[in-house]
């Protein structure tokens, strides 16, 4: 029996147990398009959306590693397949969405938090060093996934440890001495669902860190493209490998009116990709491919892929 057909057979030995066990949070051949920021996707073969922590232990318990796993956050940096994905989509439900203030400058946040509120909790408690993430587009689940950041400063620099689950629905405690870093890249298991997490911040007029973040959004509203079907920056930049930021390498090596459908290069920021209509995955796959494998003529730089494909 091949892999595919393995999965089949689970799914159709589980998938009554599946629906008595989770009534309308567990969804079976449900469509993604409208869950992600490209507004490009097909369908997903099982999506959960965890009403709570012990409903999710329950059904990682059921689900072991028979399934591959995709933890969708906000859907801002993820290009989805039109294919059906052959595996299970999880979402947190608003129960993930808590945030309190354990000590005068401790903030704790569940994963389902936006980047944004966490900012704005932090300016309401007079916390500076959270001033950054009002510009970041996502969930705390997905920026401590990917070391998310912008103006130098990431999530590391404020992140004191994460509560996680993994795939057997063991739950931990991650302190961040223990996580390696990296640009755009926690170095963490990539079937960890994050819970929750800790972080630290200073006490600040909270007038001075309004300020702030209004100059950080002025910054980011000139040079970004915002309201349209876009997913953030599609490629890292290529720290180790050049001294250029990689929307100048992609200017220096790529028409910008080049596109595949109604994928295109933004205007406005050449490493924002935009689905200008109805681009297809297949589209804006193309669009990644040419980008890269033109870079890397012209410059000899090979881009790494800052959004997550889903395929």
């Amino acid at each position: 029996m091949d892999e595919r057909n393995a999965s089949i057979f689970i799914m159709s030995m589980n998938q009554e147990d599946l629906l008595l066990e989770f009534k309308e949070n567990i969804k079976f051949d449900y469509n993604l398009k409208k869950k992600n920021w490209f507004n490009i996707g097909g369908n997903t073969k099982i999506y959960f959306k965890a009403k709570n922590l012990k409903e999710l232990i329950r059904f990682l318990k059921i689900i072991g590693n028979k399934e591959k796993l995709f933890i969708l956050g906000g859907g801002s940096n993820t290009l989805i397949t039109d294919k059906t994905y052959d595996g299970v989509v999880i979402k947190l439900s608003n129960n993930f969405n808590n945030i309190s203030l354990l000590s005068k400058n401790i903030i704790i946040a569940g994963s389902a938090v936006s980047d944004k509120s966490l900012s704005e909790f932090a300016m309401d408690n007079s916390l500076g060093g959270f001033e950054f993430l009002s510009c970041i587009p996502g969930t705390v689940g997905g920026g401590i996934k990917m070391n998310a950041g912008c103006f130098d400063r990431e999530f590391k620099d404020i992140l004191i440890s994460v509560q996680a689950i993994n795939k057997l629905g063991q739950v931990i405690t991650i302190p961040t001495k223990e996580i390696n870093f990296r640009y755009r890249d926690s170095g963490l298991p990539n079937d960890l669902i994050y819970l929750s997490a800790s972080f630290k911040g200073f006490k600040k007029n909270s007038n001075l860190i309004k300020n702030m973040m209004i100059k950080l959004k002025e910054k980011k509203e000139k040079a970004q493209p915002t309201k349209i079907k876009t997913s953030g920056s599609t490629f890292k930049n290529p720290l180790d490998q050049s001294d250029k930021k990689v929307w100048q390498l992609i200017k220096e090596s790529v028409s910008l009116e080049k596109s595949f459908g109604d994928a295109c290069i933004s205007e406005k920021h050449c490493n924002f990709f935009v689905n200008k209509g109805n681009a297809k995955f297949d589209d804006m796959k193309k669009l990644i491919e040419f980008v890269s494998e033109s870079v890397l003529k012209k410059t000899g730089v090979k881009l790494q892929t800052e959004i997550k494909i889903l395929e």
